[in-house]
């Protein structure tokens, strides 16, 4: 007690002589990287044998806890790992070799993919601040998994013969040196480019070898900013690749999938494809259909274990049986049954979240189908972001680089901007507030796009017992007391035309009504349905940026709302009509009064793409703030 006692007088001193500035005395990393060390060797096959070499210094309690258990994941399909060493150098100057022996393999955590990852876990022991632990460790092979027949097979890289990598020069935390050495047959010829800053680079043939290091000292962790885009985009890294171009990628994509088989149909996908298409009117009807088919009616599951992991997609016969499948067996499924209906249909690879540079390293998450229309135009389709969206290919996407898998092969190509008016949300309304303040009203919302996705999702993500229920939580987005009166809504799960919702609702003391005054805000400027509205989530604090950022997709939202109100004077205050016009977007708004005592807002707010630039934030800025403030301030009406 007395302890506990003279701990707490002791913090009680350092607020009285610190104040504010006490946080200060705890800010910093928990541990530091002295260096950390990667060298591959590259075999003729492409096959590498990887050597790391990582020295960390405990700085706090919580850095202890974050390193006293190490972690090593990987897959067995397509990589051999074990760690070498685990040393302790404790600050007295005593050193403790860990007992390699207490290593645990194990199956690793999984979400929606079991593919059979695994774990090796290697238990620390409790670590000090001022110890350092030294482990290093070995892999063989790569990080996604393909066909494999003899034992080594299974590590040979896809792209068979060839070698590509990823190093992030980035970190959490402080990194006093990092090095990352290759050594390659002198066969190969190397492409490689540091992204987001300067590297140390020197290169040497050794023994008829190519040998090149890079060397970064004093690596600082990276500031985030948000809503700032993926850290790939704008981070310190490292690309290398000895594959020429991405046309060879792009055959060689194409050129495993057919070998394999990937895209053969069978009788039953082609009566599926036959029954689905025959309310088809023309090739439109016919690739949707197909589409929200297979986007749908596939559980995104990866529980497929049979061969055919990473690049080379599983064949559409399984993907067909099983009725699941990761974006690959989505994207293949409907390769096939585009085929069926006689299309011509490829998959394609892209990267979703980031950016793909012009090296070409394998950067790819992400597998989605191109089919070919009658004019020649190839037309991207995503059956994984799709379900229960209008879209075929998922505006979220756009700005999003990707590559088709063509027999004649294709260049790196990025999705183009979907217009904001291809997102619209409107909410036209009417309503009125009696003498008591209560308030009456209705509205009918419509979308479009990903606008439209957002507001069916709330159909679309539960039980349809629930629909009701939800349609009230997007009004309490606005006003908690508000209730649902009456509303109707089309099927969700029919998108043959925008969704459609029509609300009547009512608000009990919504306004102050009084003999001097009435003061309210309109409520469909208090954003019902807010998650439709992306930007009005986003923090808009900071004035200026330094990386680029995105938001969720191009929109534009329009409201208009008519409120009768009780008999009044003049308007005193109200938010001021405002219009602007920037790279980013646009905003328009304006408040007026007419006869017959009613208060008449029109806002709209624009957004012209995903992906921006730093110098275009002050004006995305501008609308989002905006359109904010008319949903926070007042109107104030004298009596």
């Amino acid at each position: 007690m007395y302890f506990v006692l003279k701990r707490r007088l002791f913090f009680f001193f350092l607020l009285l002589c610190f104040g504010p500035s006490l946080p200060a005395l705890y800010a910093g990393p928990s541990y530091k990287v002295l260096y950390d060390s990667t060298k591959v060797k590259v075999a003729e096959s492409g096959l590498s044998y990887v050597d790391f070499h990582q020295r960390y210094r405990i700085l706090t309690e919580e850095g202890s806890k974050a390193l006293n258990i190490l972690h090593l994941d990987y897959d067995p399909l397509s990589a051999y790992v074990e760690f070498r060493e685990a040393i302790i150098h404790r600050r007295n100057g005593e050193m403790e070799v860990i007992d390699l022996k207490k290593r645990m393999d194990y199956p690793a955590p999984a979400r929606a993919i079991y593919w059979g990852a695994r774990r090796q876990m290697l238990p620390v022991g409790r670590l000090f601040p001022g110890d350092e632990l030294e482990v290093k460790w070995f892999r063989k092979g790569f990080t996604y998994a393909l066909l494999y027949d003899e034992e080594d097979e299974r590590y040979i890289p896809p792209m068979r013969g060839h070698f590509y990598d990823i190093v992030e020069f980035w970190s959490k935390v402080p990194v006093d040196r990092k090095v990352y050495h290759l050594d390659l047959p002198d066969s190969k010829t190397l492409q490689y480019k540091f992204y987001h800053g300067k590297v140390e680079v020197s290169q040497r043939l050794n023994d008829g070898r190519k040998e090149y290091t890079f060397t970064l000292e004093d690596i600082q962790p990276f500031q985030r900013e948000a809503n700032m885009v993926a850290l790939s985009d704008v981070a310190p890294k490292l690309l290398l690749s000895t594959s020429p171009d991405w046309e060879s990628k792009s055959r060689w994509f194409y050129g495993v999938n057919e070998d394999y088989g990937s895209f053969e149909w069978d009788e039953e996908i082609k009566a599926k494809v036959d029954h689905i298409l025959l309310p088809a009117q023309n090739e439109y009807d016919s690739i949707a259909l197909l589409t929200h088919w297979v986007a749908d009616e596939i559980r995104y599951s990866g529980l497929s274990m049979g061969e055919g992991e990473g690049y080379t997609l599983h064949k559409a016969t399984m993907t067909f049986t099983d009725r699941s499948g990761v974006c690959k067996d989505k994207a293949g499924l409907l390769v096939a049954m585009l085929r069926a209906a006689g299309f011509e249909s490829w998959a394609a690879m892209t990267m979703a979240g980031s950016r793909i540079d012009d090296i070409p390293a394998d950067q790819f998450n992400h597998s989605v189908t191109v089919v070919k229309l009658k004019s020649g135009e190839y037309r991207l389709l995503d059956p994984t972001w799709v379900p229960f969206v209008r879209e075929l290919w998922s505006s979220a996407e756009q700005q999003q680089e990707y590559l088709m898998g063509l027999p004649e092969g294709a260049g790196l190509m990025t999705t183009p901007v979907s217009p904001p008016q291809a997102h619209y949300l409107r909410m036209e309304g009417f309503s009125r507030i009696d003498d008591k303040g209560n308030l009456m009203g209705g509205f009918t919302l419509s979308a479009e796009g990903q606008s439209d996705a957002a507001v069916r999702r709330l159909f679309t993500s539960s039980r349809k017992d629930m629909w009701r229920e939800r349609i009230v939580d997007a009004l309490q987005q606005a006003h908690p007391a508000v209730a649902l009166r009456y509303v109707d809504f089309d099927d969700p799960y029919d998108y043959s035309d925008p969704i459609l919702i029509r609300v009547e609702y009512s608000i009990p003391d919504y306004a102050l009504v009084d003999d001097e005054r009435i003061i309210f805000t309109p409520f469909l400027l208090k954003a019902p349905f807010k998650s439709a509205m992306n930007h009005l989530l986003m923090e808009t604090g900071m004035e200026d940026r330094q990386h680029p950022f995105r938001d969720r997709c191009s929109r534009e939202v329009s409201i208009s709302e008519t409120i009768a109100v009780p008999p009044f004077a003049q308007m005193a205050y109200h938010p001021p009509w405002h219009f602007f016009n920037g790279p980013a977007g646009d905003f328009e708004g304006q408040l007026r009064a007419e006869e017959g005592n009613s208060i008449v807002v029109d806002v709209l707010a624009r957004f012209n793409k995903r992906v921006y630039e730093p110098y275009e934030w002050p004006s995305f800025r501008e609308v989002a703030r905006w359109h904010k403030k008319y949903g926070e301030e007042p109107i104030i009406l004298k009596r």
